[in-house]
């Protein structure tokens, strides 16, 4: 069961071929004998999911169920769920049980999935590796010396070595589609609003996005027809008619224009990753679609704003953990002062403190007006370059991450080389556009991912096309050995 899509099991399931027990029993059964080495899961919750699977099996019977009724999905450990630990991957919210659920969550529930368990990642969302959890790092399922992506690590690993049909995501910086990409999945970053963040524990508010994490852009495009939508408890929800994803996965690529940015294909990008990049752009142009090379000249300043932007927006956001009111509390604390320096610093991870710092320094008196205003200044230059070049195309075209997945601990003692490895996803979030990653062939044994990027809404489009592109390839039938 577990080599079907979310698409080929709902199929099942609405046949009354197998049922959202038998499913959901199956993929608990994985998950507890597969992930010792993974370490994909925070917390498994086989009791509630086998309720949640006799409710689905229920609606199925009395043929009421929509497509997503029964099938089996794991949340990133950011969303927080009513009743469960909801952690962040981080010691300060290591007893955190959220009295809600997340918007995210509620409508999935609400569409009938079953969820089995909570997915590791970067504390705090914070990473582009998934080692800076408290609960120890994810291991990539094509090769375990190797590390997945982050922050949503946990979830691409976990639907990559199909311990889980689907799981949800989050994008911050490119923290759907890298770990996609090094796991040889589907990553969908949505517009910047699309999807509500109510119940999403906020590391940058103006960045932060949810999306879905699969094994197919129509398995994609199911998920994101439950999870879009206007949220008023969402002050940035974008109250905007959703689109039923669906609908357009099959249409002609005919006439499509795609925009191959030059600054995409510098010496930073490996070379066989570049080929195969190129080779996948040779099929998408054989369906019809035009190529047109663009310029966006403000690209090489993606990664230096971000990392002031976004660290800024944490440390005010994190403030709130300060021993008091929720999260980790030190032992017998002198004073006040006491409380709130040994609680933060005994409870937040190396990472996450090295963002606070930067974050407060960039916004304190004297140094504002020098880096963080002057950072979203360039933050709208980068958002005009793209808006000059969807005036001439549709989609804009490239790689994902510039490299195959690396080591463990390769990177951990040089934080300004895992920060350059995201030039090609943090612009996205930097200007609020769509982005997908699609899995476009293999260097060494490892996935390469194919990202696509669109202009404001256009999530139909990027699934369209990443749509069209799997049926022309086999990529994303591959599943690794040991999983097999």
């Amino acid at each position: 069961m577990h080599k079907h899509s979310l698409a080929e099991l709902s199929k099942l399931l609405h046949q009354r071929k197998i049922s959202s027990v038998e499913l959901t029993e199956h993929f608990l059964s994985r998950a507890k004998q597969l992930d010792t080495e993974l370490n994909s899961y925070i917390s498994q919750i086989p009791e509630q999911a086998m309720v949640q699977a006799k409710a689905a099996d229920d609606l199925l019977s009395r043929n009421i169920a929509g497509p997503l009724a029964g099938i089996p999905i794991a949340h990133k450990d950011i969303y927080c769920t009513k009743g469960i630990n909801t952690t962040c991957a981080s010691k300060m919210l290591g007893n955190f049980i959220a009295p809600y659920d997340a918007t995210v969550v509620e409508k999935l529930n609400i569409a009938g999935m079953v969820t089995i368990g909570k997915t590791n990642m970067d504390e705090f969302a914070m990473g582009s590796s998934n080692e800076n959890s408290f609960y120890g790092v994810t291991k990539n399922p094509w090769d375990e010396e190797r590390v997945p992506g982050g922050s949503s690590g946990g979830s691409a690993s976990a639907v990559a070595a199909r311990l889980v049909p689907v799981a949800t995501g989050t994008d911050t910086g490119g923290s759907i589609r890298q770990p996609a990409s090094l796991c040889g999945i589907i990553g969908l970053k949505p517009t910047y609003g699309r999807v509500s963040r109510y119940g999403m524990i906020a590391f940058a508010s103006s960045l932060d996005q949810g999306g879905p994490i699969a094994q197919t852009a129509e398995d994609a495009a199911l998920l994101l027809n439950a999870m879009a939508g206007f949220d008023e408890r969402d002050s940035t929800s974008v109250n905007k008619q959703v689109d039923d994803y669906t609908v357009s996965l099959n249409n002609s690529l005919a006439g499509l224009k795609i925009g191959l940015p030059k600054e995409y294909f510098d010496k930073t990008l490996n070379g066989d990753i570049a080929t195969i990049i190129e080779d996948a752009i040779k099929e998408l142009e054989q369906s019809g679609a035009s190529i047109h090379e663009i310029e966006l000249p403000n690209l090489h300043l993606s990664v230096p704003v971000y990392y002031v932007v976004a660290p800024a927006e944490a440390s005010s956001n994190l403030a709130r953990y300060d021993g008091v009111r929720f999260g980790y509390r030190c032992n017998d604390p002198q004073d006040l002062s006491e409380l709130y320096c040994r609680s933060r610093g005994e409870g937040f991870g190396k990472e996450v403190k090295r963002r606070i710092m930067i974050g407060t320094y960039v916004l304190s008196v004297g140094y504002y007006d020098a880096y963080y205003l002057k950072a979203q200044k360039i933050r709208r230059l980068i958002s005009d370059d793209f808006k000059k070049a969807f005036t001439e195309i549709d989609v804009i075209i490239g790689p994902t991450f510039p490299t195959t997945a690396f080591k463990l601990n390769e990177r951990t003692d040089d934080p300004i080389s895992m920060y350059l490895s995201d030039i090609y996803t943090v612009s996205v979030n930097l200007a609020g556009l769509p982005g997908i990653s699609v899995p476009a062939g293999f260097v060494e044994g490892l996935p390469v991912g194919m990202q696509i990027i669109g202009n404001y809404f256009s999530e139909s489009k990027l699934l369209n096309v990443a749509h069209q592109f799997q049926q022309m390839t086999d990529w994303h039938k591959a599943i690794p050995h040991r999983f097999n």
